[in-house]
């Protein structure tokens, strides 16, 4: 019978790149715990229409990367392409702007999209998203960056580089938008079938699109930060006027869009030289009408995520020589010792300490064996001797080394010995 293989574009995470996931998580939950974040947990599954609105019509993402279905009761349902959305719309449900005048949050999970897949790119992926809701200030945009960075410096990444830019508002982007349109109007012949759709609808997003034909018309096309009002021009200032307190290098990208539609004001990235053309491992920005497009009050937000298949490309493999092994490996000899073995491994795993068996009856040199492919850092033997005089052997696999244990004070042996 043939064996039934994984979706395209769909992974499983395998042992040891599993704790890379573990370390990467535990790291983000304590750095954003400690600037005042809370953990909230959405669903996989929202109402379509929720990413129509919030998203917006004319994205990539709505048009032709989304997994939606009618579910029986004649009802559009999508699998979450993005988290924002989703936060968004729990903030508004469970009435979250009355209890707090700001709320931050992160979650972590998966989202869905059907793209093409290519180097850490999947149909399922894996985000951090990290979201404030509340006061539209660029101290806020500056202490998200800054949370983000000591985030990205905590996991010892090298090579990384922080982009900035600022989108303007509803005041100052149609001029914007108008100067570019008509900028491109003279080379639409040239431009590719994306861009030419995006003229219609979206054209900031022509800035992102990647075919090299389209990257030299835009070279030479009109800026957004050469249309924002007072306003915005302030805002971005004081922003960069932040980072450099903290001494956070940026480099200023006027260039750069972000891929949906809500986002005004700042836009950041952080990239890497060793993706290739999809540098980015991380986007956010400003999205300070968002949350009242969706129904709410008229509260700013500003949020990022974090691509955790990219991220975890750059952090590198421990390698096999590196990985833990059980404390404590337990060699029994008969049935009588594997019947203590067995109660004696539980217990120990009950306490916290990470102990093996064999559950085959196998010679102590085989068992042996299998303790030091495990890499235990401890071996106890036992034998229908050691049960009788309620000793045994315990060695050390590292030191080479061996003394005898009473079985009834295991437990705080063990536990002297791990410290």
């Amino acid at each position: 019978m043939e064996i039934i293989t994984a979706i395209k574009g769909f992974k499983d995470i395998l042992p040891p790149e599993t704790e890379k996931w573990r370390h990467i998580e535990a790291t983000a939950i304590d750095v954003f715990r400690a600037f005042g974040f809370s953990e909230i947990r959405i669903p996989l599954l929202e109402k379509t229409e929720l990413f129509r609105r919030g998203i917006g019509e004319s994205t990539d993402i709505v048009e032709k990367e989304m997994y939606t279905f009618v579910d029986r009761s004649e009802e559009s349902l999508t699998l979450r392409p993005e988290a924002t959305a989703s936060v968004i719309r729990a903030y508004l449900e469970h009435a979250l702007p009355a209890a707090e005048p700001i709320t931050k949050l992160f979650t972590i999970g998966p989202m869905f999209r059907r793209e093409r897949p290519q180097k850490g790119r999947y149909r399922q992926f894996h985000q951090i998203d990290v979201e404030i809701l509340g006061p539209d200030d660029p101290h806020v945009d500056a202490e998200l960056i800054l949370m983000l960075m000591h985030f990205l410096g905590r996991l010892e990444l090298q090579n990384l580089t922080l982009e900035i830019n600022s989108l303007g508002c509803a005041q100052c982007r149609p001029a914007f938008r108008e100067a570019v349109i008509r900028f491109l109007r003279n080379d639409e012949k040239e431009l590719c079938a994306d861009c030419l759709r995006r003229l219609g609808t979206n054209p900031l997003r022509v800035f992102d699109c990647k075919v090299e034909r389209c990257g030299e018309i835009i070279a030479n096309a009109p800026r957004l930060t050469e249309f924002l009002c007072q306003p915005c021009r302030e805002h971005f200032a004081k922003l960069q006027a932040c980072l450099n307190l903290f001494e956070i290098p940026f480099r200023l990208n006027p260039k750069m869009v972000r891929g949906l539609d809500y986002y005004t004001r700042t836009a950041f990235e952080v990239t890497t030289e060793f993706l290739g053309a999809q540098n980015a491992i991380l986007g956010g920005g400003r999205y300070d009408h968002l949350v009242r497009d969706l129904g709410g009050p008229d509260v700013s937000g500003i949020g990022f995520a974090i691509g955790l298949e990219r991220l975890t490309a750059l952090i590198p493999d421990r390698g096999k020589e590196n990985e833990e092994g059980p404390r404590l490996f337990i060699a029994a000899l008969g049935e009588r010792a594997a019947e203590k073995a067995f109660f004696l491994c539980n217990l120990l795993r009950m306490k916290g300490i990470r102990a093996e068996m064999d559950y085959t009856v196998r010679s102590l040199k085989s068992q042996m064996k299998r303790a030091d492919k495990l890499k235990s850092s401890l071996a106890l033997i036992i034998g229908e001797r050691e049960i009788d005089d309620n000793r045994a052997l315990l060695r050390d696999m590292r030191a080479s080394t061996q003394e005898e244990v009473a079985l009834d004070d295991l437990e705080n042996t063990i536990m002297k010995l791990s410290r």
